[in-house]
């Protein structure tokens, strides 16, 4: 079995993350004793060895949604969002004057454009038919926030959740301001395959962020589990491939 909560996790937090998975482990009664943290993203999401796991409400939609089953959705109490929704934040050097009106001239860093917050939120958000300057591929919104810190791009669309661990945790976080916000989406929503009981999973995720310890709630930065229905993942229309 595979279990994996990569999405939100870093050196800083990873040892809550393994509290929170022993927890929900524990009133299951089964599963692998570690979380997979050396396995690609997609092959764990397809792996019929799924037990649990965290995707992004894009790929869940383009291509998961029959393959597995939604456990629920994180709520991360993020400002201006409905329980269980996030945002995200386009973010440029605080020095640098950039105004979203000149879009043509502005280089773009993205994490990849399988990424609801990194790639889809920001066509969204801009005025249909836009376009920019260059889009540079990061691999990452932390990697998306560095290279337009270092000056490598202009602005990068950033997952509320991933930017407030930015500014806890990177010093080159104060070198960039956010220059607007997306509107809200469903959040990255817990998984498992169609083998699972994900009522069973449900109820012992639950039951873990109820009992998380004041110092694990904090650095992971979770409230509760919402129900969104698959249908609510599925209305948002699919962004441009590239």
């Amino acid at each position: 079995m595979i279990t994996m909560l990569g999405m939100y996790d870093r050196a800083e937090i990873s040892g809550a993350n393994d509290a929170f998975w022993a927890s929900i482990r524990a009133k299951l009664g089964f599963g692998p004793i570690n979380l997979t943290r050396d396995m690609d993203f997609w092959e764990i999401w397809q792996s019929p060895e799924l037990l649990f796991a965290q995707t992004c409400g894009l790929p869940y939609r383009s291509k998961l949604h029959g393959k597995v089953q939604l456990v629920g959705t994180p709520d991360y109490g993020v400002a201006g969002c409905p329980p269980g929704y996030y945002h995200s934040v386009i973010v440029a050097r605080r020095e640098a004057g950039v105004d979203l009106a000149e879009l043509g001239s502005l280089r773009l860093a993205y994490n990849e454009t399988n990424s609801q917050s990194g790639w889809a939120a920001f066509w969204a958000h801009v005025p249909e038919g836009s376009s920019v300057k260059e889009k540079l591929a990061s691999g990452s919104h932390l990697n998306s926030a560095r290279m337009v810190a270092s000056g490598k791009a202009d602005i990068a669309c950033v997952d509320a959740v991933t930017w407030e661990l930015i500014g806890a945790y990177d010093s080159f976080a104060a070198d960039l301001t956010v220059l607007e916000s997306t509107a809200p989406t469903p959040g990255l929503p817990f998984v498992t395959s169609l083998t699972q009981d994900a009522e069973v999973i449900r109820r012992a995720v639950r039951e873990a962020i109820d009992e998380l310890k004041p110092e694990q709630r904090k650095l992971l930065g979770l409230k509760s589990l919402i129900d969104i229905p698959s249908s609510t993942y599925l209305a948002l229309p699919l962004p441009p491939q590239s």
